[in-house]
């Protein structure tokens, strides 16, 4: 996968250098130089210097080929600003920003546009959102045989019933989150563009679930 980054202070420091050792490629962007050299020696991603929601800062970085997008400036405005960007002009779903605002936060999640608020634990919440794979569990049994985890779904699910969803990956998906609030569907419930989905599923599960809806369907 192909991750652009807006931001490197220490989130997006952090989150680069754990991008990269999970072996994929990443590109930082940042309007100061001189804060590159928070990703270290060995950072072997691309840095581009410039302002994250501008088209050409943009494409240098790679975003037309990106396979997600974080933007963790300090900046609230930024940040949103170029979410958007991101998604509405080169349709990059894969998308979250972090907000300071709580409040703010909270009404971005009703756009559709997840957002990461607690500065604490910010770099590990945004790459759970941009790689479920391998990440903690939001839940896990007392046996450690059932985990709950948070997937990303294809944009190419967008329309199809969770029941859909369901039958492909043999798993539960007992919730939704749609724009800051919870959702049990229900047997016409339909996936969403902006849906965060959870699923029950063993150990054994996991991979296959996380590799079946990062994916779009498969037509038979």
């Amino acid at each position: 996968m192909h991750i652009v980054i807006m931001g490197c202070g220490r989130v997006g420091a952090s989150l680069a250098r754990a991008l990269e050792r999970r072996g994929h490629s990443v590109a930082v962007i940042d309007i100061v130089q001189d804060a590159f050299r928070r990703l270290g020696p060995e950072f072997q991603g691309k840095t581009v210097k410039g302002v994250g929601f501008d088209r050409q800062v943009l494409q240098r970085a790679g975003i037309e080929r990106a396979d997600g997008f974080a933007a963790v400036s300090s900046g609230d405005n930024s940040n949103i600003l170029a979410a958007r960007v991101v998604r509405e002009t080169f349709e990059v779903h894969n998308v979250v920003a972090r907000i300071y605002d709580q409040n703010r936060a909270e009404v971005y999640e009703r756009l559709g546009i997840p957002s990461v608020a607690t500065v604490r634990w910010a770099a590990d919440q945004v790459l759970r959102r941009l790689l479920p794979s391998g990440s903690e569990p939001m839940w896990r049994d007392p046996s450690g045989s059932v985990r709950l985890i948070e997937v990303h779904v294809h944009h190419g699910w967008v329309g199809r019933r969770i029941t859909d969803l369901e039958a492909a990956t043999r798993a539960r998906i007992p919730f939704l989150m749609r724009f800051g609030s919870g959702c049990v569907p229900n047997a016409t419930t339909v996936f969403q563009d902006g849906d965060l989905a959870y699923a029950a599923v063993t150990n054994e599960q996991v991979a296959d679930v996380e590799d079946v809806l990062g994916n779009p369907p498969v037509e038979h």
